[in-house]
């Protein structure tokens, strides 16, 4: 599919209609999904519905804007009127959202067409989108392979271009490692930048919502329709919205010299050599492009990990303790009394994974344990962030790896939590800081599988992320390679 501008050009010009876009759209997706799976609801009658009052605008010769008319892919855990909302977990099988999100509903408004909502690792806990209760969704570099998580579905279908965007959600980097696995763009904005309203929470001081794309201005377009104050949420953010697309430059022409910082403790052991040797080069290509590079410490960035796995836990145990058959969702039918119907619901309703993380949170928040466990993360936290604070007075904006690997084999780390975990090592800093985060393509390895190079903003960079990472896409051909997944 081309980009948001050149089918909005199509559909101006009258060269393309709304209805035939989503046509072929859905034609791609129902090809593609046997492989990939990348969709756990097809919503065709409300897209082509969508389409053709776009469709109607035009005739009648309203303007519209960049979005209407373009199909994009909702995570499903994203809450849409009318349409089934399941998190990818039986717990919620049947859940029939009575309200939009936010962030769906600026979408509709916008004139996009919803073609479908997309798979994800169950309540958007996982690395691989292999803690699906319905369906494991493939790579499409190679359908033996992962497309990361926990936005996996959301990744593999803008890189496979069964949608042109689409929107996840980033907890500790839910929506860069899937980018980087999958060769495309992925933002995780500031927190509060974007609505968490009508977002299933995981681990509400983490989660944030955020784009993928196929380019930098894609996912920069898509960035500006979402963003904003939302009233129903209490942790939006009220600041003025900059044009993200309309900023964007081929080069770093500013008042003096960009200055990148690259973070030490992202390189060495544990990171593979070849994803090594392309970030290095990446980093090379924007010296080139009139950027000073910084060698940057940020000692607590290793501690990133075990603060994670504290915080979002103990968060996910006070979240999830709604699902307990009661009000709606899944309720088990072999209880005889009340206890009983709470353990046997919540028994057969969640997967090993989130039963997992509920009972660590649920014992770092325990009596005997609290202090010891949860408020020391809490503390450790705080050192992460003060840690970006002084690197960021010397620096405009840091880099490093995405993700340790490139795409690994299905059911290769099912039996290894801790080794699945340590797939989101280098992203998980930036979501306990509420930092912007982008994830976009700087090469392949030897097997053809993509690698991601992060840049890593100040609170509200947003704008300035957007600039340097088109920047680096225009002087490269990586965003222009597509897998032959068809």
């Amino acid at each position: 599919m081309s980009s948001i501008r050149k089918l909005h050009e199509q559909l101006i010009n009258k060269e393309s209609s709304a209805v035939e876009i989503a046509q072929d759209a859905l034609k791609r997706i129902e090809v593609l999904e046997p492989k990939l799976r990348s969709f756990l609801t097809i919503t065709k009658e409300q897209a082509l519905a969508q389409a053709a009052a776009v469709d109607q605008k035009i005739a009648a010769g309203e303007e519209i804007g960049l979005l209407a008319g373009i199909p994009i892919g909702i995570k499903d855990n994203l809450c849409t009127k009318g349409i089934t909302t399941t998190c990818a977990s039986r717990i919620l099988e049947n859940f029939i959202p009575p309200y939009e999100s936010t962030v769906t509903q600026k979408l509709a408004q916008a004139g996009a067409v919803m073609v479908g909502k997309t798979n994800l690792d169950e309540f958007a806990m996982g690395s691989s989108t292999e803690n699906s209760a319905y369906q494991v969704t493939a790579n499409p570099w190679d359908i033996s392979r992962v497309p990361g998580g926990s936005s996996g579905g959301s990744a593999a279908a803008v890189a496979a271009d069964e949608c042109v965007v689409s929107l996840g959600s980033d907890t500790g980097g839910s929506i860069r490692q899937p980018a980087s696995f999958c060769g495309v763009v992925g933002m995780k904005p500031t927190y509060g930048l974007v609505s968490r309203y009508g977002l299933v929470a995981y681990a509400s001081s983490l989660d944030q919502i955020g784009p993928f794309g196929r380019t930098v201005e894609d996912t920069a377009i898509l960035l500006q329709a979402i963003a904003g104050h939302d009233p129903q949420d209490s942790t939006s953010l009220k600041v003025a919205i900059p044009n993200y697309a309309d900023s964007l430059k081929p080069d770093f022409q500013t008042r003096r010299k960009l200055r990148i910082g690259v973070i030490t403790e992202t390189f060495g052991e544990g990171l593979d050599a070849e994803v090594e040797e392309a970030v290095t080069k990446a980093i090379n290509q924007l010296q080139e492009l009139g950027a000073e590079i910084h060698p940057i410490s940020c000692p607590s960035f290793r501690y990133g990990l075990p603060t994670y796995y504290i915080i979002a836990p103990s968060e996910a145990s006070a979240n999830l303790a709604r699902y307990d058959g009661v009000k709606y969702g899944l309720r088990s039918e072999d209880a005889s009394n009340l206890i009983s119907m709470y353990k046997t619901t919540r028994s057969q309703g969640f997967g090993a994974e989130v039963k997992r993380r509920i009972m660590i949170g649920t014992y770092a928040l325990s009596a005997g344990y609290y202090d010891a466990y949860y408020l020391k993360a809490q503390k450790v936290r705080t050192l992460i962030k003060q840690d970006f604070e002084k690197a960021f007075e010397k620096v405009d904006v840091l880099v490093c790896p995405t993700a340790p690997t490139t795409a690994f084999t299905a059911g290769e780390k099912t039996t290894d939590p801790l080794s699945m975990y340590l797939n989101d090592l280098m992203t998980i800093p930036v979501n306990l800081a509420g930092l912007p985060g982008i994830s976009l393509p700087c090469g392949f390895d030897s097997k053809g599988l993509p690698i991601g190079l992060q840049i890593i903003g100040k609170v509200l960079g947003e704008e300035q992320l957007f600039q340097v990472a088109h920047a680096y896409e225009q002087s490269t051909s990586w965003h222009l390679q597509k897998p032959k997944v068809a």
